[in-house]
């Protein structure tokens, strides 16, 4: 059941009226500026968190030269992936040899092809099984890293939250080792096919893999830096009611009533006012000084203009 705000009146259904059958006061503006105050206040607080996360974000990018550096090499990773990572020769007979390059590219169209059941029949295969286990685990590790690329780009959003440096370095951690194990059980899937058929595949590691690695490897001793040097996130100042924000939440964590800050806020408020008008006098008066110092002058030529004639 609702109560008057000003006396405590429980209000019945049959109370419609706008003012408290008790204390007559009018129930709906009652203490509407300090609500309205109040509203204003949690309006500010709201822009600060979104100032706060922004602030963040943008020092998460570009906040430092550590932070440029990060995000140059967090997109280096994914540039290297277009370089040659390995290549695979084969031949038969009535078929001519033929050598394909692999890259990224090559790798996807690859997975959106492959067909599945072929793939885990061979696996089980006596003569090429050890070796097309590798080349599925190769093919899997390569694209978990790649996964984990792409995730390290967008938590850079957030990588200045409270696990954002140990998130990143995980990240890293997590590719750098599936590029390892892809680059293991290529060779394995390479020797075991090449054994099984010396004379008609060859496969081998090309140096695109290793520039890869190395990419990996930067982002992963930038990050581990960023983690040592903590370089400061630049907030933005933000103000409640013209009190900053710092001193706000100092005030009322001090158990300062909300009368005492609002008191504040005016206090603040009008003098800036003051300040503001102040200011538009001295700007109209400086005004009115040059049209009547203009005005002067061109009544002395006129006057010397007269003179002369």
């Amino acid at each position: 059941m609702a109560q008057c705000p000003k006396c405590g009146h429980k209000l019945k259904l049959t109370d419609y009226k706008p003012n408290c059958p008790k204390c007559g006061v009018n129930i709906v503006y009652y203490n509407m500026d300090e609500r309205l105050q109040e509203e204003a206040d949690i309006a500010e607080l709201d822009h600060v968190r979104v100032q706060k996360k922004i602030d963040r974000l943008k020092a998460s990018f570009v906040g430092s030269p550590y932070s440029l550096v990060r995000l140059a090499l967090s997109i280096l990773p994914l540039a290297t992936l277009m370089l040659p990572l390995a290549s695979v020769t084969y031949s038969g007979p009535f078929i001519e040899q033929k050598t394909s390059s692999i890259n990224a590219v090559t790798i996807i169209n690859t997975v959106s092809s492959l067909n599945f059941d072929s793939l885990f029949k061979m696996t089980g295969s006596k003569l090429v099984g050890a070796g097309f286990t590798g080349y599925a685990v190769s093919l899997f590790a390569v694209l978990i890293s790649l996964a984990m690329v792409v995730v390290s780009l967008v938590a850079l959003v957030a990588a200045n939250g409270k696990k954002g440096n140990i998130r990143n370095i995980f990240n890293n951690c997590v590719a750098i080792a599936a590029a390892v194990v892809s680059i293991i059980f290529f060779t394995r899937f390479s020797s075991g096919i090449n054994s099984a058929f010396p004379e008609f595949f060859s496969g081998s590691v090309k140096f695109g893999a290793f520039v890869y690695l190395a990419a990996l490897l930067a982002l992963l001793a930038i990050n581990i830096i960023i983690t040592i040097k903590k370089p400061p996130v630049k907030y933005k100042q933000c103000y409640i009611g013209g009190i900053p924000y710092e001193e706000y939440e100092q005030m009322i964590a001090d158990g300062v009533s909300m009368e005492e800050i609002h008191e504040k806020m005016d206090k603040i408020l009008a003098e800036k006012e003051a300040a503001r008008l102040e200011e538009m006098n001295r700007k109209a008066a400086e005004k009115a000084e040059k049209e009547k110092e203009e005005i002067a002058r061109k009544a002395g030529i006129i006057k010397e203009d007269e003179h002369k004639d």
